[in-house]
């Protein structure tokens, strides 16, 4: 099992066993797209009641709602 970790400056460090994980990984690069868009949609959903709705609630409406429309459009695009 390995574990990896990422300096604050998002440069690739060593991860526990000795590989270097870059975060140019094509893994690393759709989490952190994913990740855009959940947070992207936690600010509008938060403006849209007044209030944070929080992390754990815009992942979950996001997955429900959007992921697979979202994964889809990402998929085509890539093909093209």
């Amino acid at each position: 099992m390995s574990a990896w970790f990422m300096s604050e400056n998002k440069q690739p460090i060593q991860s526990l066993d000795g590989s270097i994980l870059l975060k140019s990984s094509s893994l690393y690069r759709e989490f952190q797209a994913e990740r855009e868009e959940i947070l992207k949609h936690k600010w509008l959903e938060s403006e849209k009641l007044g209030r944070d709705i929080g992390f754990e609630s815009a992942l979950t409406d996001w997955i429900v709602k959007h992921r697979g429309k979202w994964r889809k459009s990402r998929q085509q695009a890539a093909s093209h």
